[in-house]
């Protein structure tokens, strides 16, 4: 789960890292009352958002004057911000962040990263913040530098002497204990990831981020107590919000076949095969194993209201799933909805030949299959004659 800059910040705070002071709005009546208050007459105006990328989009930007504040607060908070990690579809501004200018001596680059290949963390850091260190790392990777650390989260001696001569910073740097302290806040929080981009040094010698991002691992959620406090649907396609206040595992994508599966690997099978037939799968869904009729209707609701779906394939094997329920969960679903897309049903499993009946008495236009390639396959004729219509 990602979080806002400001969240991200309330966090890190927790463990003593420090940022510039700031103040978040809602709207221009909100920004205006805040200036009035602590009289300041200078911000940096950031859009909150789940992405990056926000400075070359417009979403970040020095205002000088009180009326630049309010005029800067008032244009992103009326329309979508678009950057390279949106999609052409942006996303919505509903909060704006204030911050105070501050007077910048050095900038810096500090995250904590889960690293797959050694299944442990990773201290990355460097001398060139403010940018994209996906860019620096592939035009200099000398100027980035990746340090293991262990499981007791710990850095150790040798590590911050590294460090220090790496960074240019005398041994007693208070940056290097910052660092550890941006450890113990990804530990401690579960994160899957932080990043501070600018670490900044002002002129006055202390140490603050500019800039932080950061994900929570949701596997982890349930033990942490404050998490649902950052969770924002705004920032997340509609489908995807609904789909999470069902426990559906929903990703929407950008093709035209609907699929509901149960199981992560036969749902990423599933989609493999329609791309293998010519098609494009409109969603990731899993509903699980032990997924209700209630639950199940939910989700082929969802995939319903996607207006570029053109067929739907559902791509059950029911070993704790029951095929029974899952019929009866997609024509309720459907009936409600009044299902005008081909459906196309292949299962197997527990009580499959209950489920088959139920689809085939109901009435719909429901196309049962007994493999995976012969329906996947004509899922996908189906969807392009519809795109055809």
């Amino acid at each position: 789960m990602n979080l806002h800059e400001f969240q991200a910040k309330e966090v890190l705070k927790r463990f003593g890292i420090h940022s510039p002071a700031c103040h978040i709005v809602k709207s221009e009546a909100e920004a205006e009352a805040f200036l009035k208050k602590s009289g300041w007459q200078k911000a940096v105006v950031k859009a909150q958002v789940h992405a990056g990328g926000r400075g070359k989009a417009g979403g970040v930007l020095l205002a000088k004057t009180p009326e630049e504040i309010l005029q800067f607060v008032k244009n992103m908070l009326s329309k979508k911000l678009v950057t390279k990690q949106t999609g052409s579809q942006g996303v919505p501004v509903e909060l704006v962040m204030l911050s105070e200018l501050i007077d910048i001596e050095e900038e810096y680059y500090a995250s904590v990263i889960i690293d797959r290949k050694r299944a442990g963390l990773s201290l990355i850091i460097s001398r060139e913040g403010g940018v994209e260190i996906e860019e620096v790392a592939e035009k200099d990777p000398g100027k980035v530098m990746n340090i293991p650390i262990s499981a007791s989260g710990k850095i150790r001696e040798y590590q911050k002497i590294e460090i220090s001569k790496f960074m240019g910073w005398p041994l007693s740097n208070s940056a290097v204990v910052l660092l550890q302290q941006l450890i113990d806040a990804f530990i401690k929080e579960d994160a899957a990831m932080i990043e501070i981009n600018p670490l900044v040094k002002t002129k006055q010698g202390e140490f603050l981020a500019l800039d932080a991002k950061m994900a929570l691992d949701d596997n982890a959620l349930y033990r942490q107590k404050d998490a649902s406090l950052y969770y924002d649907p705004s920032q997340i396609p509609e489908q995807e919000a609904e789909a999470k206040k069902h426990d559906l595992s929903y990703i929407a994508l950008e093709g035209e076949i609907g699929c509901m599966v149960n199981g992560a690997g036969l749902a990423m099978a599933t989609m493999d095969i329609i791309q293998h037939f010519g098609g494009k799968p409109a969603n990731f869904l899993d509903v699980g194993g032990g997924a209700s009729k209630e639950k199940v209707a939910e989700g082929f609701k969802i995939i319903l209201h996607d207006p570029s779906v053109k067929a739907i394939f559902v791509n059950i094997f029911g070993g704790i799933m029951n095929c029974e329920t899952l019929s009866l969960g997609v024509v309720e679903a459907a009936k409600e909805i009044k299902l005008k897309v081909p459906l196309v049903v292949r299962m197997e499993g527990t009580n499959v030949e209950k489920g088959k009946a139920v689809l085939r008495s109901s009435g719909l236009n429901i196309l049962v299959l007994e493999d995976m390639e012969s329906a996947a396959k004509k899922v996908t004729e189906l969807a392009h004659a519809g795109k055809g219509r």
